[in-house]
């Protein structure tokens, strides 16, 4: 068989180790905090540091999310991944445990799991309608896997040693601080006579004394001496389990252990666009593209602010954007807290997910296929590198503009507001022609209006507020030229520095 992987259309992609620079900017890192919560032991981060090349790989993800939405194969592969985890703490245990009796009897356990979860994926594959080419070649790989000579004698030789541990019998007699070990010999159980005699003196519902012991898998120092003169006592099984445990310790195939991690990639972010599916907002696959044809997305939002809004059962506010022909560039002004930011976040939320082959916020959306995606937001002034606020943003904005192609994506919040409206101005007009001439595909968040005339390239869009009271926010980020308005009072208002705040404040 040649089938290697589900994940990757080719099957030999390398998993990048470091995550990009943009997703604290972003929020991204909560959104992968919040997919891959619980799932430690699987180490998904790479995958999500890992973006695709092209549209076709692309696609083979959404081809397996899409199968993976009809319920009755996620229930399958859910059991496969449950009874797989299972299996890792069984293995787990394994290796931790002292004695080696013990080791063995918990691999053979393990082992039995793995078998039965085997023959389960391949039967939930078997009577599903796929269309995956991924889950296809995991069919058909699993198939030859579960008929094959070598999982047939694992599952043989399992059930072997487990029958002949079965018939290992023994009894305990307990006489003060001594206990003898012994084979069982036929002797009688009298607990239900007993049980039965004294029934008839019963006069009501006697408060039960029982203690529950604790069932923890380690053995005191008395359980191990028992065990091991259990062994001694009957040595033939005993023998059988730890040459087993030698003898298959490379039992795993493995494909079959690729394919669970990397199923739980898709269960992980399936499970999570469920939270917002559930809510009623809108979560669609979106269509790649690598030229300058139209992106838009409609319905989107910010995933990372999303689900804390989901969470506290809190309406989420969605938006809209497209660009087409020349357009490159969305300038975003507006008041502040208007959710100009949280609009530049989500933009760059959709089209990072998407290199993933994940599904992305909103109803419809086409994206474009970019090689990297740069982020400059406000950082706080760092005293170690010797620089101020206005020196260290051009740094950075010198840093990505000389790292940036025609392909990439730029997002900027707030630059250079460490100094004069002035110099702003001039300075942002400057960064502004850069990308413009580069060709980027850009989201700039900003205070400065003028802008937004440089060039047919960029496209105005405008935080809205309440015609009635512009103090308050809508957060529809709306297609519109810039109105100019700072929205002075309101600011004011917030800092209670209108002339009604500061007359009273400066009563004598």
């Amino acid at each position: 068989m040649t089938f290697r992987s589900i994940l990757f259309e080719k099957g030999d992609d390398q998993e990048y180790r470091t995550a990009p620079e943009c997703l604290g900017d972003l929020n991204l890192d909560q959104v992968i905090d919040a997919i891959i919560a619980g799932k430690d032991e699987y180490k998904l981060r790479p995958f999500f540091y890992t973006p695709l090349q092209t549209p076709a790989a692309i696609a083979y993800r959404h081809e397996v999310m899409r199968d993976l939405e009809d319920n009755a194969l996620f229930e399958g592969i859910d059991r496969f991944a449950q009874a797989m985890r299972t299996r890792h703490e069984y293995m787990g245990l394994a290796e931790r445990l002292g004695n080696a009796h013990q080791r063995s009897r918990w691999f053979l356990e393990a082992v039995e799991i793995y078998c039965q979860a085997v023959v389960g994926l391949h039967e939930s594959l078997a009577g599903a309608d796929l269309r995956a080419r991924g889950l296809l070649g995991l069919r058909e790989y699993v198939q030859d896997y579960a008929g094959s000579e070598a999982l047939r004698a694992l599952t043989a030789e399992t059930q072997a040693v487990k029958a002949a541990l079965r018939m290992v019998r023994y009894c305990l007699a307990i006489k003060q601080n001594t206990i003898k070990v012994r084979r069982y010999e036929g002797e009688a159980d009298y607990s239900a006579e007993v049980e039965e005699t004294f029934a008839r003196f019963k006069e009501r519902t006697a408060h039960s004394y029982r203690a529950t012991f604790a069932s923890a898998p380690e053995m005191n120092h008395v359980e191990y001496q028992i065990l091991n003169h259990v062994a001694l006592l009957f040595p033939e099984p005993f023998r059988a389990l730890d040459a087993y445990y030698e003898r298959n310790r490379n039992y795993l195939d493995a494909v079959i252990g690729r394919c669970e991690r990397e199923l739980q990639f898709y269960i992980a972010v399936l499970e999570y666009m469920a939270i917002f599916r559930r809510r009623g907002l809108p979560v669609c696959y979106p269509q790649m593209v690598m030229d300058e044809q139209e992106i838009f997305c409609r319905g989107g939002y910010d995933m990372a602010l999303a689900y804390k809004l989901c969470l506290q059962e809190q309406p989420v506010i969605c938006n809209d954007f497209h660009l087409a022909g020349k357009e490159r560039i969305f300038l975003v002004s507006g008041p502040n807290q208007g959710g100009k930011t949280t609009f530049a976040r989500s933009f760059g939320q959709m089209h990072y997910l998407a290199r993933l082959g994940c599904p992305v916020a909103g109803n419809a959306a086409q994206l474009y296929l970019c090689d990297a995606i740069y982020t400059h937001f406000e950082n706080q002034e760092d005293i170690a590198n010797l620089r101020g606020k206005l020196q260290d943003d051009l740094v950075r904005i010198h840093h990505i503009l000389h790292l940036a192609t025609p392909h990439s994506i730029i997002i900027a919040n707030e630059i250079f507001s460490s100094t004069t409206l002035q110099d702003a101005v001039l300075l942002g007009e400057r960064v502004m022609r850069e990308i413009v001439t580069g060709g980027l595909l850009c989201v700039c968040v900003t205070f400065m209006d003028e802008l937004a005339g440089l060039s047919d390239t960029i496209v105005s869009m405008v935080s809205t507020v309440d015609p009635g009271q512009p103090q308050v926010r809508t957060y529809r980020i709306v297609r519109r030229p810039p109105d100019g308005l700072a929205y002075a009072i309101s600011i004011a208002e917030k800092h209670r520095l209108t002339y009604a705040d500061l007359k009273e404040r400066l009563k004598p």
